[in-house]
Order: structure tokens, then sequence, then C-alpha cells
């Protein structure tokens, strides 16, 4: 078995409310940040051979809104 993470984002240029949620948070605690984005991170371990870039797209992640990286660690 192998661990894997996968860091899944909004795509670039579509809205995420929380991400803007954070930065007006930050900024108005006196912070200097722009482009704020929240994700998600899946962590898991999985079979040699497994493709793992299959199974993100058809089940973990939702292709029209997000983009995602994946890190064997």
């Amino acid at each position: 078995m192998k661990k894997v993470r996968v860091l899944i984002t909004p795509k670039e240029g579509l809205l995420d409310p929380q991400g803007r949620a954070v930065e007006e948070m930050l900024k108005d605690n006196g912070f200097e940040v722009q482009h704020v984005r929240v994700g998600k991170l899946v962590e898991m371990e999985v079979k040699e051979g497994t493709d793992i870039k299959s199974m993100v797209e058809k089940f973990i992640i939702n292709p029209l809104i997000e983009d995602y990286e994946i890190e064997e660690l």
C-alpha cells in the first residue's frame, strides 16, 4: 500500500464563498491577504498499481468546478 494526498481546490475564476469569507475576516483583523481559496484535503492508502487519477476524477472531485493535485507520500 502507498499513501497519497489529494488537494482539491475550486477552479480559477469560480466563486469561492468560503475563500471570500476567510479573506474578509483576515482583512478585518488587520492582515494583508488576497486571493484566498478554501479547498479539501483527502489522504488515503491505496494498493500499488491503483489508477489514482481515474479514481479521483470519477468519485472524489466534481471536474466541472474543482481542480486537484495528487501527491504520493
